[in-house]
C-alpha cells in the first residue's frame, strides 16, 4: 500500500504507536478505508495490505458469523507473516429477504460476480417490496490478532433501507443501493468522512481501535 495510508493525525493520542499493521484484505479499497479509520483514532502505525504479500492466502469464509469470520482471517495473516493483523467481515442484511445475504454477502450470486451484480440481485429480488418494508442493515466484525497475543473483537452495525435504484459512485460493495436511517442518500454518495463517521466498519474500526491501544502489541515499555 502506498504511503499516502500512513501518517499521524493531528491529536493523536502521544506516546502510542504500533509497528506495521496488516489490513488482511486484498481489497485495496477496503483496506485504505480501514487505515483511515484507524489512524483517525490516533493510531501510529504504517499499514500494509495482502496485495504486499502475494504468497499469503486466507482461508475460506467458512464460518457461521461474521465474527468467526474475521477472526480466522486476522489470526491466519498474523501468523502468515509476523505482523500484527486486522482483518473484518462485513454484510448486509435484508430483513424482506430473510437477512440474506448475510455472511454470503461477498459471494452473493457466485464467485465471479461483481459489486454490480450482487446489489442488481437484491434490486431484483425487491422489486415488488413497497419502500416501508425495505429495511436493512450492514453489520461489521473487526478483529485485531498480535502474532503471539490475545485477539481482540469489536462488532457494530448501521441500520437503514435499500433503495429502489442504485446511486453514487464512491465506497464499494452494497453501497450504492443502502440507505443509512437519517439520511436521503445512499453509502456511495456519502463523502469518505461522512461515511467513516456513521458507518458499521467506521464504527466498528473505532472500537477496536481503543481495544488495540489498550493492549498493544508490542507490549509499550
Amino acid at each position: 500500500m502506498s504511503s499516502g495510508c500512513a501518517g499521524l493525525p493531528a491529536g493523536r493520542e502521544e506516546g502510542f504507536s504500533l509497528p506495521r499493521l496488516l489490513v488482511a484484505s486484498r481489497n485495496r479499497a477496503k483496506a485504505t478505508e480501514i487505515a483511515a479509520i484507524l489512524q483517525s483514532e490516533g493510531l501510529d502505525l504504517e499499514v500494509a495490505s495482502l496485495a504486499d504479500y502475494p504468497d499469503v492466502a486466507l482461508p475460506p469464509e467458512t464460518g457461521r458469523t461474521f465474527a468467526e469470520n474475521a477472526i480466522a482471517k486476522a489470526t491466519h495473516a498474523a501468523a502468515a507473516t509476523g505482523l500484527p493483523a486486522v482483518a473484518d467481515d462485513s454484510g448486509l442484511e435484508v430483513d424482506a429477504l430473510g437477512g440474506e445475504p448475510g455472511v454470503m454477502s461477498a459471494r452473493y450470486g457466485g464467485p465471479d460476480a461483481t459489486d454490480r451484480d450482487r446489489y442488481e440481485k437484491v434490486l431484483g429480488l425487491l422489486k415488488d417490496v413497497p419502500v416501508e418494508e425495505r429495511t436493512a442493515r450492514f453489520r461489521c466484525a473487526a478483529a485485531y490478532a498480535p502474532p503471539d497475543g490475545v485477539t481482540r473483537l469489536a462488532e457494530a452495525t448501521v441500520e437503514g433501507r435499500i433503495a429502489c435504484e442504485p446511486a453514487g459512485s464512491g465506497g464499494f460493495g452494497y453501497d450504492p443501493i443502502f440507505i443509512p436511517e437519517g439520511e436521503a442518500r445512499t453509502m456511495a454518495q456519502l463523502t469518505p468522512e461522512e461515511k467513516h463517521a456513521i458507518s458499521h466498519r467506521g464504527r466498528a474500526f473505532r472500537a477496536l481501535a481503543k481495544l488495540i491501544r489498550s493492549r498493544p502489541y508490542p507490549p509499550s515499555a
